[in-house]
């Protein structure tokens, strides 16, 4: 019997009023949890409610997926904040999802920082910490970049931390995401994905866009939902974990 067991995540729920993203239908299939959007990046009160339902009928667990209040930029431009305002801006959007969680009898999964706010929380220990201490307040794990400062400054607070990797996203040798604007900083080849989603939950290393390498330990592994290829890769990720014996279930 398998000793690993690994979660599957995406972002989802970002569709705004009559503008849809992603292909959320399709990827609960293959995913065992979902990071909602909370309406400040994207998302709005139809769409949580939706999510959330549509998460429980394939019975997939639902965490929190916060981030700057910038729409027009899909929450991936910084916004200069204090630690205090993104610890209640954390709250804020948290409590919002948590009500349609409750109403839906199903309860909050676990918190992770979007965009350009996960970013910022990588840069600064500060608000690292605000946001972790949000997730430890409302009793949920907090999701930290795996190989990064972001899984010690989150633990110092007392939280629960899961770490994530990014099996359709390149790295960095320090163990940061590729920036977007480098070519082959996003993966779309679903066997491609797949054969990093199982080196990094076995522990092998991984190529980073800069020429070196790194080894990650991920508990959880994330697609996005705005990939175009993210139900696919989903697909092949899962079919690759389960053929090397890896049990793919929600943290």
């Amino acid at each position: 019997m398998s000793t690993l067991t690994v979660d599957i995540n995406a972002d989802a729920g970002e569709s705004f009023g009559r503008w849809r993203l992603g292909h959320d239908e399709a990827l609960f299939e293959h995913i065992t949890s979902v990071n909602l959007a909370c309406g400040f990046h994207a998302g709005d009160p139809l769409t949580i409610q939706q999510s959330v339902t549509l998460a429980k009928t394939h019975g997939v667990a639902v965490g929190a997926h916060p981030g700057f209040a910038d729409k027009a930029g899909f929450g991936r431009r910084i916004v200069q904040a204090s630690a205090a305002e993104v610890y209640a801006d954390a709250l804020y959007q948290i409590g919002a999802l948590k009500a349609f969680l409750d109403v839906a009898s199903m309860s909050l999964h676990h918190v992770k920082p979007h965009g350009a706010l996960h970013w910022y929380a990588l840069a600064n220990a500060d608000i690292c910490a605000a946001l972790a201490e949000a997730a430890r307040e409302v009793n949920a794990p907090f999701v930290a970049l795996a190989g990064t400062n972001m899984v010690e400054d989150a633990v110092q607070t007392g939280a629960q931390v899961v770490t994530e990797a990014f099996p359709e996203r390149a790295y960095m040798q320090d163990g940061s995401l590729a920036p977007r604007k480098l070519a082959g900083s996003s993966i779309h080849d679903p066997d491609l994905a797949a054969r990093r989603a199982v080196k990094m939950v076995t522990g092998e290393t991984l190529d980073t866009l800069d020429g070196g390498s790194i080894r990650l330990e991920a508990q959880t592994l994330c697609i996005h939902g705005d990939n175009p290829e993210a139900v696919i890769i989903a697909k092949a990720i899962r079919s690759a974990l389960t053929a090397n014996s890896i049990t793919v279930q929600a943290f």
